[in-house]
Parts: structure tokens; C-alpha cells; sequence
């Protein structure tokens, strides 16, 4: 494996080189940018320098988030669910990503670039949310300042440790990529196994549209957990024809079901990508005691499409009068910093 090239272009145009980079992963392309910045680091020569660097990596990320951000805007929900469609795993993807954003607010762009696979969805979630564009401005760009200034400085302290790291992957090519491909397998591996859990779970039953439909009309109507994500929500507003479902997330079932009792139907409805929330949240509701609980099969979409082409698709509450009411819609963000 041989870091000699990326050497030589970092010394040679160290700032354009490290813009390009994190421009390019921030876009969501499989390219790491904390190796780069860690070699830019060790191989800066001032304090000015760093400094350019630092500029160019905060101007790529914010670029490339406010680019999400347009799109979040622009598109709502289907971007993020086009991007988790992507992963490996969807499951894992969908469907607490809204709902922890809106408990951490303008902070969750602050600490984003540090957790994985959340720094590409957040922009999008800002935007979609209708998150003011300065606050997320602000927020976006002191997350990537602590990131990248993280890296460059780590890259400088530990300059010796680099250049020595550099020269024997450029003296052992084939152990680095054996070292390398295995660090890959690992993750790869990882995330194959959560993925096979998930379709484990996936397995519990569940409930077509037309026998959910068949259901509502039965003198003992399902009740219904809208597990959609806050800008679905936000966008589209309530299920048709299920005026009384209740807005829920994975974190908040038990408050949710309230005082359901264990042996009621319960149906589970989300817009996830392979019915993730859905699915997660009926096996959580099984778990503890609602043994009836299922998820609809296909969710927000297949049940769009019922009621859509279905002449006698329910128009009526679904939900007993003691239910309790849905919570409004999120409130677009009004903060104008972190």
C-alpha cells in the first residue's frame, strides 16, 4: 500500500486536496476523509497552514450539508428514505434517526460528524423539518470545525507517530492491505449480522390491507400506532382514514399504548424501508405483553395505495374513544444557534 502519492499531493496543494476529500465524503461518497486530514495534519508546516486547512474542511462539509439540507427541503421525506435504502442494514436506519434529531435539536448537527451514518442524514432531517437555514448554518458549521479540527490537530501532536505509521504501510504493502481488508471484513461483517437479525425479526406476522381494512370494520377494530417519521408527518398529515391513530416512536411505545389493554389488536404503521419501525415496534410490544400486535404489511405506502384503489376503504376512526388523541405534528425549528 503505498501513501507516498497522497504525500506528495498534500504537500503539494495540502488545502485543495483536503477540501476535495471532505467535500466528497460529506456528499455521501465512500471516500474517508479523517485519514487525510490526519496526514494533512502531521505534514502542516505553521499554524497558518493548519489553519487554511482547517477553512477548507469547514467550507466542504458546510457546502455539502447545506446542499443536503436544500434537498430535505425540497424533497422531505423521500430523500431520507432513498438514503437509507442504500445502507445495508435500512432497519437500522430509519427509524429513530427523526426522533433523535428533534430530541437533540441544533446540537445533533454539532455532534453529527461523530456518529456514524448519521452525519449524511442530518442535514437532509434540517431541512425537511423546515429548520432555519442560519441556525443550521451555524450548527453545521461548528460541528464540522470540531470534527476536522479534531483530526488536523490529532494529525500534528502525533506527527512522528504518522510518518513512521506512513513509511512502514509504504514498506509493507502487503501486510497493510491484509491489516486493512480485515478492519473492512470486520465492519462489513458487523453490519451483515445486524442485517440478519433484523430479517429475523422481520419474520414475526403480519397484516395485509385488506384484511387490516376488514379488521376496522369489525365490531372490535385494531387499535393503531402511526410510527411515521415527524416530517412525513409534518407533510402529508394524518393516516387516511385513521383519524385516531396515535403518533408513537420505538423510545415511547409504553406511553404510547398508555393503558391499552394486553389483549386489544394492535397494528403497526410506519414508512420505513422493509417495514423496520413497524416491525421493531411490534416485536417491542410483544415483549411486553401485547401478544397481537403486528405490523402492516408494505406500511404508509401500501396502505395509501389500498385506500386509493379500494371502493369501501374505511373512512371512520379506528381507534376506542378512550384512545388517547395523537400528538400534533412537530413545530417547524425556530432556533437560530446551538
Amino acid at each position: 500500500m503505498d501513501l507516498g502519492p497522497l504525500g506528495a499531493a498534500l504537500q503539494r496543494d495540502a488545502v485543495w486536496v483536503v477540501f476535495a476529500n471532505v467535500l466528497a465524503q460529506q456528499l455521501g461518497l465512500p471516500v474517508p476523509a479523517v485519514p487525510t486530514l490526519l496526514v494533512a495534519g502531521s505534514l502542516a508546516a505553521s499554524g497558518t497552514q493548519a489553519g487554511w486547512m482547517l477553512a477548507a474542511a469547514v467550507l466542504a462539509s458546510v457546502l455539502a450539508d447545506w446542499a443536503w439540507y436544500g434537498a430535505g427541503r425540497a424533497f422531505g421525506y423521500r430523500v431520507l428514505s432513498g438514503l437509507c435504502r442504500l445502507s445495508i442494514n435500512p432497519g437500522s436506519c430509519v427509524s429513530q434517526t427523526e426522533a433523535r434529531f428533534l430530541r437533540w435539536g441544533l446540537w445533533s448537527l454539532v455532534v453529527a460528524k461523530f456518529v456514524p451514518g448519521f452525519s449524511t442524514v442530518a442535514p437532509p432531517i434540517a431541512g425537511a423539518l423546515r429548520m432555519g437555514l442560519p441556525g443550521f448554518l451555524v450548527a453545521a458549521g461548528t460541528g464540522a470545525a470540531l470534527w476536522a479540527g479534531s483530526a488536523l490537530l490529532a494529525g500534528w501532536l502525533l506527527r512522528g507517530e504518522v510518518q513512521r505509521a506512513i513509511a512502514v504501510l509504504n514498506d509493507n504493502g502487503a501486510l497493510a492491505a491484509v491489516v486493512v481488508l480485515g478492519i473492512v471484513g470486520v465492519w462489513l461483517g458487523w453490519k451483515l449480522w445486524q442485517k440478519f437479525r433484523f430479517e429475523r425479526l422481520a419474520r414475526i406476522a403480519h397484516i395485509a390491507p385488506d384484511e387490516f381494512a376488514a379488521a376496522l370494520a369489525s365490531a372490535t377494530p385494531p387499535l393503531v400506532l402511526d410510527l411515521r417519521g415527524p416530517a412525513l408527518i409534518a407533510a402529508s398529515g394524518p393516516l387516511p382514514g385513521l383519524p385516531q391513530a396515535v403518533v408513537a416512536d420505538r423510545d415511547g411505545l409504553a406511553l404510547a399504548v398508555g393503558d391499552w389493554p394486553k389483549g386489544a389488536a394492535i397494528v403497526t404503521l410506519c414508512a420505513c424501508p422493509a417495514d423496520a419501525g413497524a416491525v421493531q415496534a411490534a416485536v417491542e410490544l410483544r415483549r411486553r405483553g401485547y401478544r397481537t400486535a403486528r405490523p402492516l404489511r408494505g406500511g404508509y405506502e401500501a396502505w395509501l395505495a389500498f385506500t386509493a384503489n379500494a371502493p369501501n376503504a374505511p373512512n371512520g376512526p379506528v381507534s376506542p374513544g378512550d384512545a388517547p388523541a395523537s400528538p400534533p405534528p412537530p413545530a417547524p425549528f425556530r432556533n437560530p444557534t446551538p
